[in-house]
């Protein structure tokens, strides 16, 4: 029996294809609000984080598409759309 393959080994066997823009943004304006804090700790690609001024930052590349943000967050401080057909992440692992 083969040992049992991690997380971050599957992880790293998808391919992201990005796209010409961001399927999720931060609302303009809304940076600092609090609801953007949870998505810091839960996003399990870890795009989200905090700058010196308490801003939450968002880098979409490398996302799942889990929608656990879209669902912490709330769609009033961002702006949430599955990626254009073909871009986003391919899942490589069974």
């Amino acid at each position: 029996m083969s040992a049992p393959v991690e997380i971050k080994a599957k992880l790293g066997l998808d391919v992201f294809k990005p796209g010409k823009e961001p399927h999720i943004r931060i609302k303009p304006g809304l940076e600092r609000d609090p609801r953007l804090k949870p998505a810091i700790k839960a996003c399990p690609a870890g795009l989200y984080t905090e700058n010196a001024e308490g801003e939450v930052l968002l880098s979409a590349e490398g996302c799942l598409e889990c929608g656990t943000c879209r669902l912490l967050c709330g769609l009033e401080v961002l702006d949430w759309n599955y990626p254009e057909g073909g871009d986003g992440v391919q899942y490589r692992y069974g």
